[in-house]
C-alpha cells in the first residue's frame, strides 16, 4: 500500500522547528545501544541500579550515566524507595517505541 503524499507546505504548516528538533534530540538518546538495552530491560517492570547492572553486566557508573540522560529525555523515571532509586519506562509510549522499532527492524 502506497502512503498519500504530503504537500510540502502542508507538513512545514503542521509542525514548528521546535518540535522537529526535539523529536530529532529524542531520536539522537534511541541511537545509542545501551541505554536501548536498559529501556529494554525495564520493560519488565522497575529496577533499581544494581540490578540493572547485574542484567546487563555492566558497572554501575556506566549505567548511571546512561540512567541520567533517559531521565532528561523523559523517558524513565526514577522515585525513591529507601536508600536506592527504583527506575522504570515514563509510559507506555516507549514501550510501545521501542516494540515498534523491534518489528521494523525484523520485517
Amino acid at each position: 500500500m502506497q502512503e498519500a503524499e504530503v504537500p510540502r507546505a502542508a507538513l512545514t504548516d503542521a509542525i514548528s522547528e521546535d518540535i522537529l528538533c526535539d523529536l530529532a534530540e529524542l531520536f539522537k538518546v534511541f541511537g545509542d545501544s545501551t541505554r536501548i538495552k536498559i529501556l529494554y530491560d525495564l520493560f519488565s517492570g522497575e529496577k533499581n541500579v544494581t540490578e540493572i547492572c547485574r542484567d546487563l553486566e555492566m558497572n554501575q557508573s556506566a549505567v548511571s550515566h546512561q540512567l541520567k540522560i533517559l531521565r532528561t529525555a523523559k523517558l524513565v523515571q526514577g522515585r525513591r524507595e529507601g536508600k536506592s532509586i527504583v527506575y522504570a519506562l515514563a509510559d507506555e509510549h516507549v514501550k510501545m517505541i521501542i516494540a515498534m522499532g523491534i518489528e521494523h527492524t525484523e520485517e
